[in-house]
């Protein structure tokens, strides 16, 4: 139990004190943890247990409140053709979990996997460089991370 709480106390610091750029790498970096989860979830023939249906449900659900918070963090004025087509890969990204959720498909996973995988290298290099301003306070990042 003290190592929980140790690791919960580690994971507000380090998220209330990342940068804006860190932030949307801690984002990713749950979506693929939560991805990875839900993935390694199947057995043979790609079918999941009966037992480990809800446990699939939940990494999904966690994946897409990850998604939705990348959504409602893009700022459309400024962020110009790029806000705008993330925000299509997000919409894209929720519509492919919600229909792997309902049909149990880990192929859908793996695609949303790869491609948030990818993703959150490209913005691990990005916040390595000039993304490095005070991140404003993300009250939920927290919760949506872990």
């Amino acid at each position: 139990m003290a190592y929980q709480n140790a690791y919960s106390a580690y994971q507000k610091n380090n998220v209330s004190t990342a940068s804006q750029g860190r932030l949307v790498v801690l984002l990713y970096e749950g979506a693929v943890k939560h991805l990875t989860a839900a993935k390694n979830l199947f057995g043979q023939e790609n079918k999941l247990k009966p037992n480990q249906i809800e446990q699939f449900g939940i990494h999904i659900q966690k994946t897409q409140a990850i998604i939705t918070e990348l959504q409602v963090s893009l700022d459309m004025e400024k962020g110009g053709e790029i806000a705008k087509n993330l925000m299509s890969l997000y919409l894209f990204f929720n519509e492919e979990l919600m229909n792997a959720n309902i049909n149990q498909d880990k192929e859908k996973v793996s695609s949303v996997l790869k491609m948030m995988s990818d993703l959150a290298d490209v913005w691990r290099t990005i916040a390595n460089s000039t993304a490095n301003a005070p991140a404003t306070k993300v009250p939920n990042a927290v919760n949506i991370v872990g």
